[in-house]
């Protein structure tokens, strides 16, 4: 890679995790005698600032954080035509887990060095009165949105167990919601409207969501399309048996689940719902009014990222 690396951290990612990475990860860029630097953010807006500067001066825009972090800068980088790259230090890690990029810091590091580049898909939202946001790895509202406000909160309980621990307690204060969904492959196509009581409405870019949740089986990061995941209203008890089968993709098979797929989609609820994008709470939609519109657009092959 003849370009140098802008390694842009979230200091707070898995609790810190973040900070003790960032030495293991140099080590291999100096050895390589890759020229790079190390910039600490301090808010998702910030790092946005960060990645916008690198991205101007040239460098590869490299993520070191989790999931949020990850989104945010993907959608500068592709905005600015940059190079990206990610080094995973949060707790749930699900696009770097979906490109094939290693945990291990050294490794990952290694792919920034020695890596091809591959084109993926991103995600665009728009929310009631907010500029357009890009985000990387899926789209949500509901009881994932809520579960990923309490995660979020959440100090007591580290890694990925955090979260169906927070699914199960939104799940306990959950009051009845209406989703409408709508569906579109193309501008020239019919669109499929699903209006439904339910608990949530994933639209994902990437086949996994909240620390390895295999919440959409058939999805890929570089088909051009969303895959869309539904879960209807049922009692409390099948949404538990759902959170039980979402790890390996088998809760597609439940009556009360259906899919559907679509370059765009749009979501309104029946009431004030959060919604949320890579673990993080969605500008604009936290909550989501009532009757409010959130449209979500595929951004076909937008980003350039090393992978192994």
């Amino acid at each position: 890679m003849d370009r140098p690396f802008c390694l842009i951290v979230n200091p707070a990612a898995g609790n810190g995790r973040a900070h003790g990475l960032i030495p293991l990860a140099r080590s291999v860029l100096d050895d390589a005698g890759a020229e790079h630097s190390v910039l600490e953010s301090a808010s998702l807006a910030h790092a946005r600032e960060l990645a916008t500067e690198a991205a101007g001066r040239g460098d590869v825009v490299v993520a070191v954080g989790g999931d949020g972090m990850a989104g945010a800068l993907a959608g500068v980088a592709a905005a600015s035509g940059a190079r990206y790259g990610l080094i995973p230090a949060g707790r749930g890690n699900d696009l770097a887990g979906v490109l094939g990029i290693p945990l291990d810091p050294e490794a990952a590091a290694r792919v920034l060095t020695g890596g091809r580049l591959k084109q993926i898909d991103l995600i665009s939202v728009s929310s009631p009165d907010q500029p357009d946001v890009v985000v990387a790895g899926s789209v949500y509202a509901g009881i994932p949105a809520v579960a990923g406000e309490i995660a979020n909160a959440t100090r007591w309980l580290s890694g990925p167990l955090v979260y169906p621990a927070a699914a199960l307690r939104a799940l306990a204060r959950w009051q009845p919601a209406t989703f409408t969904v709508t569906c579109s492959v193309g501008s020239s196509d019919p669109a499929d409207t699903d209006e439904f009581d339910g608990y949530a409405v994933v639209v994902a870019n990437s086949a996994f969501f909240g620390a390895g949740m295999h919440v959409a089986p058939s999805a890929l990061i570089d088909d051009g399309l969303l895959d869309v995941v539904l879960m209807r209203r049922a009692a409390k008890l099948t949404f538990v048996r759902a959170l039980m089968k979402i790890k390996n993709g088998s809760h597609v098979g439940m009556p009360q689940i259906s899919l559907r797929r679509g370059a765009e989609v749009t979501i309104t609820v029946s009431r004030d719902l959060p919604a949320g994008a890579d673990g993080e709470p969605l500008p604009g939609a936290a909550p989501l009014a009532a009757g409010a519109m959130l449209r979500i657009t595929a951004l076909p092959a937008a980003l350039s990222v090393l992978v192994p």
